[in-house]
């Protein structure tokens, strides 16, 4: 009986996330703002990060070295874990297994779950704030829009960017512990 439950559960919250999917989607499909999302989502695949943890250094010396330093290091076992749940769980992107879901632009790989650009964006956010908290007024908007764009390109469902900001988050906040 709990098993029948938990199926149903399983369903009902599968078909929310189609649903929120589909509506962010079609969020995106005027011109001017799959646009919008397009280029935050190409900033947020790593350029807007690095060119962050060059700049921090040159903005607040030795502490900017040690919070790029300390980004960088994140950044590299972000890597490890979003492969690593990417090979463990195969979920196909949503634009591949529902035709309404138009595609904004093209992947960087297969699988969706979880979204690297959220567990990055997250994980980057929350270290270089804990170093810069001065930077908050462009780095939470930004992470925000990242996360965003990969349910309105079509490429997430909105699971995978809930699951790539906990990780992300997790990875940030067990790195200051460990710090």
């Amino acid at each position: 009986m709990m098993a029948l439950g938990g199926g149903r559960l399983r369903q009902r919250a599968g078909e929310l996330d189609l649903s929120l999917c589909l509506l962010f989607n079609r969020g995106g499909r005027r011109s001017a703002v799959q646009r919008l999302f397009a280029v935050a989502s190409r900033l947020g695949n790593g350029v807007a990060w690095y060119a962050l943890m060059a700049a921090l250094p040159l903005s607040y010396g030795t502490a900017g070295l040690a919070s790029a330093l300390h980004m960088a290091a994140v950044g590299v076992v972000g890597v490890l874990l979003y492969r690593l749940m990417k090979k463990r769980f195969n979920r196909e992107r949503p634009f591949v297994n529902h035709p309404q879901i138009r595609l904004g632009t093209m992947p960087l790989d297969r699988f969706s779950f979880p979204s690297g650009h959220t567990l990055h964006a997250v994980a980057f956010t929350w270290v270089a704030l804990h170093h810069h908290p001065s930077l908050a007024l462009v780095l939470i908007p930004f992470t925000l829009l990242v996360a965003t764009s990969r349910m309105v390109l079509g490429l997430h469902y909105p699971s995978d960017v809930v699951m790539g900001a906990l990780v992300g988050a997790g990875l940030a906040a067990g790195s200051l512990f460990f710090l």
